[in-house]
Parts: C-alpha cells; structure tokens; sequence
C-alpha cells in the first residue's frame, strides 16, 4: 500500500557531521558540516574548529537553524564579501537542510582566486560534504492513543506494528496501566484508515485518540 506523502514539507537535516578536503591551486578547503539544534551549539562546532585549527587564514562559516529554515546566518570571515559565507549558505539553502552549520577552514596557499574562484571553491567544498552526509528527513506526524483491555494487549501490537510498518507511522511507546495503552505517531492523511482499522480489529469496541502534532526524525 502507497504510504501518505509527508505534509508539511519540511527541510531536511543530517544524521552526524562529514568533513571533506580539496585543494584548489595550492589552498586547502576543510569543509566540516554537523546537525545542531541551536545557535548556541552551531557557535561550539565553530570555536572548537577554530581551536583546532589555530593557524589557518579563515574559518568561513553558514548555518540554518529552526524547524522551518527561519534562521540562517553566514559569515566571510575576513575573504572578500560576498565570496564564502553566503555562497555556502546557498548551498544549505538549495539542499533544503536545517539544523546544520558549515565551517570551511582556508589554508592559503599564495595564490589568489579571484571572487569567482572563491565562490566556486567555498560552496563546492560544502556541496561536497553534503555528498557524504546521511540524510535525515523530517514529519510533521499526529500523536494517536488507543487504550486496550490488557487481555488484547499483545494482538492489538501485533495489529498496530503491522498497521505502521505499511502507513508510515511508528509505534512510539506503550503504557500497561490499568489499561495497555499504545502510543502511534501516525500522518494525518492515514488518521480516517486508522480509525476505521482499530475499529475493524476490535469490533467496533476501541477508538483511537487523537492527540497534538510531533515534528519527527526518519532516515531518508
């Protein structure tokens, strides 16, 4: 069965960091891309590159923050404006990822670019690194709870595991209270079948609760 397309379409972000090396006439482009959550954890990838690489002429960085791409920042870091930070924010932008913050480091190598040379070289090196990277997609799923006696409770996982694995939803957690109850994180255009399911499994007897909306981290 054809799974629910994810809606809202959100950016993407990356699993875990890459670096990647080229040398472009003799300068070195270190180009380090990492998933974070915050400015603040973009700004400690960027201090501890520059710790580590103490000696190296520039340290060029672009990053987008925020659900919905909302914050993006970029700097040239004493290149020529307009030559590195905003040509690699182009390219976070252009691959539709967030929570990710680019540092290319330039080892100069005494011969000048030129701004085109520049532009190239900068977003080439985290176009890239994104190559390398795992991608992680993300979607906006609805939280359902279904409550059942606990005699049912083991056929009705079965049911649901079965249910998710072919509607792209996932069994987030189960509670055995006074009541099993079972947690599913499930896309809004698969709520009507859903509902009709459970109803079909367990006689009419069960209905689902639908609860607020989860942003959701999934493999690409």
């Amino acid at each position: 069965m054809t799974q629910p397309a994810p809606a809202p379409d959100l950016p993407s972000t990356i699993a875990a960091p890459v670096d990647h090396e080229q040398i472009i006439r003799r300068s070195r482009f270190l180009a380090h891309v990492a998933p974070v959550r915050d400015v603040e954890a973009a700004d400690a990838v960027v201090a501890r590159l520059r710790k580590q690489r103490w000696d190296a002429r520039h340290h060029c960085v672009a990053m987008v923050l925020g659900t919905h791409a909302d914050q993006q920042r970029s700097t040239d870091d004493g290149e020529p404006s307009g030559t590195a930070g905003v040509p690699m924010l182009e390219v976070l932008r252009h691959r539709h990822v967030t929570d990710v913050v680019a540092v290319v480091t330039r080892y100069f190598g005494g011969v000048l670019l030129g701004a085109g040379g520049l532009v190239r070289a900068y977003s080439g090196a985290v176009s890239a690194a994104l190559d390398e990277a795992q991608l992680v997609r993300r979607q906006v799923l609805t939280e359902v709870t279904l409550d059942v006696p606990h005699a049912d409770a083991g056929r009705i996982d079965n049911v649901l595991r079965d249910w998710a694995a072919t509607h792209g939803a996932a069994l987030a957690d189960t509670q055995y209270l006074e009541v099993a109850r079972f947690t599913l994180l499930v896309p809004p255009g698969a709520l009507p079948r859903l509902h009709d399911d459970v109803a079909a499994a367990s006689s009419g007897t069960r209905t689902p609760a639908v609860g607020g909306s989860r942003v959701v981290d999934v493999p690409a």
